[in-house]
């Protein structure tokens, strides 16, 4: 039996887990977060797995081979910060980044100390790019 992925996306209620998140200030960023993401993409929000906010989906092919399914651009409010799922990697974001106050980078994931710190013009086109990338594509 082929390795089942851990993160897919549940049928929970994403309402009820935002209003779990703590500390206060995480959960007030994951409100704005599905909203401006719901907004940007058109998607409702999912959850997937127990704690990452996803919009759409997509397939994506490992070099490996191996298939899975993910969405196309999401977040996860974390005790420290909250962590912002994207697509295609960060050169196609450099514009961008030094607009979003104080950040890192990992693969995949844009740590966001201060959501509000950032600008929403900035985050909102971030949003758009991640959700148009294709695996495929440019």
């Amino acid at each position: 039996m082929a390795d089942q992925p851990k993160t897919v996306p549940t049928e929970a209620d994403v309402a009820a887990f935002v209003d779990a998140v703590e500390p206060a200030k995480r959960r007030e960023e994951a409100r704005m977060l599905v909203d401006l993401m719901a907004e940007e993409t058109g998607e409702p929000p999912v959850l997937w797995g127990p704690t990452m906010i996803g919009f759409g989906s997509q397939n994506m092919t490992y070099d490996s081979g191996r298939n899975v399914t993910f969405f196309r651009v999401g977040f996860a409010p974390r005790k420290a910060q909250t962590v912002v799922y994207v697509n295609g990697g960060f050169d196609r974001y450099d514009d961008l980044l030094p607009q979003l106050g104080k950040h890192s980078t990992g693969q995949s994931c844009l740590y966001l100390k201060d959501v509000a710190a950032a600008d929403d013009g900035a985050l909102r086109e971030l949003v758009r790019r991640s959700y148009a990338w294709e695996p495929d594509g440019p």
